[in-house]
């Protein structure tokens, strides 16, 4: 593993030379040499490649969002049922370069105009991690700015941030993405308080489990949804994992072994059928979604707030957004998404994380490496960070 990254790092600092190009090149790379510039006046890179997803974004704290590119590796690890890391990291390299010298291209923009490289540090696949580690820093090496590792769940938290009605803080935050599945109270940028996550199994976790029972491709969420539209809901009442008991903790193991029991039940009567797969969908995503939507009620009434964000891939299910919707407006609450495409994995949402705490003077020191575990709550607030 550690000549491989070498051998990453050596391939990624080469190539990326192409792209830094002539800059404003300096050695001046230390925390305490560099001094942030107006928050007004910061045009951030961000990279995205913590798992199966290659994210390239710029965002201009004046202007937004100016561009960004995605490219997804569903279709290479669809054969296989799950993400294969090695072959993530391997298509990461591959895609990365092309995608940042098309975002440039696509706002007009050079290595000369950026200001500093956000990317995302952890938590994640370790070699994916370590793809967009590498060239962030030898890109910022080579521009002569700072370069910054971000959370990965912290952009999702803040990718609503990139839509024209933001949320303002204090409020709940429900994270469902990928092995996360978290309920966090937020009150600033790094201020954050776990109140609940995931025993085992995440939300998405068991939505792939689960279709892949069914004889579904991977991922499992979009499919689930999908046939669960044809389903009736009145064949088969799955139970809500841990809603009653108190808390705000969830598991979903249990429902994904009565999922696999109901698909056995059906087989013993003769093949699983079309419609069964719809019927148990149905069921499925309708516990799923429930528990959730429970979960937050309980969670926004415990905190005494009226604001909840969700965000994560889980976050785009089209049943789970109206369920929320309803519930909460017969409460007085309000709930903001990120838009459809900030809802998965993407650079967008780690440049604007990225330029956040480098505007306030957060960046990264020579040893700077990937986590691909990383609890949120190790961030630093904002408010406390040491100026640069």
């Amino acid at each position: 593993m550690f000549e491989q990254c070498l051998a990453l790092e050596s391939w990624l600092y080469y190539h990326a030379r192409s792209v830094v190009g002539a800059s404003k090149r300096s050695h001046l790379m230390k925390r305490t040499l560099w001094i942030p510039r107006e928050p007004d006046d910061m045009l951030i890179l961000g990279l995205e490649t913590s798992c199966d997803e290659t994210g390239v974004a710029l965002y201009d704290t004046e202007r937004g969002l100016l561009a960004d590119a995605l490219f997804s590796q569903v279709d290479i690890h669809v054969e296989y049922g799950g993400v294969v890391p090695e072959l993530a990291s391997r298509d990461h390299v591959r895609k990365v370069l092309p995608l940042l010298e098309q975002v440039l291209a696509d706002a007009g923009c050079t290595g000369a105009d950026i200001d500093g490289v956000a990317y995302t540090a952890g938590p994640g696949l370790v070699g994916a991690l370590m793809v967009g580690a590498t060239l962030a820093r030898s890109l910022a090496w080579g521009w002569g700015i700072p370069a910054l590792g971000v959370h990965h769940m912290e952009g999702h938290l803040l990718a609503p941030m990139l839509e024209d009605e933001r949320p303002e803080f204090p409020f709940v935050a429900l994270l469902v993405s990928g092995g996360h599945t978290q309920l966090v109270r937020v009150d600033g940028i790094g201020q954050y308080r776990m109140l609940g996550e995931s025993l085992d199994d995440a939300a998405g976790e068991a939505f792939d489990k689960a279709a892949k029972m069914l004889g579904l491709p991977y991922p499992g969420g979009p499919h689930i949804a999908r046939i669960a539209e044809s389903g009736n809901p009145d064949r088969f009442d799955f139970p809500r994992p841990m809603v009653n008991r108190p808390g705000l903790d969830f598991s979903f193991s249990g429902l994904k072994t009565y999922t696999l029991n109901t698909v056995a039940a059906c087989r013993e009567a003769g093949e699983l059928s079309e419609q069964d797969k719809c019927d148990i969908a149905r069921a499925f995503e309708e516990a799923v979604v429930s528990t959730l939507v429970i979960k937050c009620r309980r969670a926004l009434k415990q905190e005494s707030l009226k604001t909840l964000v969700i965000a994560g891939g889980v976050s785009a299910n089209r049943n789970l957004r109206q369920q929320l919707a309803s519930v909460l407006a017969k409460e007085g609450a309000t709930v903001f998404y990120p838009s459809l495409a900030y809802c998965t994995d993407n650079g967008a949402m780690i440049a604007y994380a990225g330029a956040q705490r480098l505007a306030a003077g957060q960046v990264d020191d020579e040893e700077a490496t990937v986590r691909p575990r990383w609890p949120m709550e190790e961030l630093p607030p904002l408010s406390v960070a040491e100026p640069a």
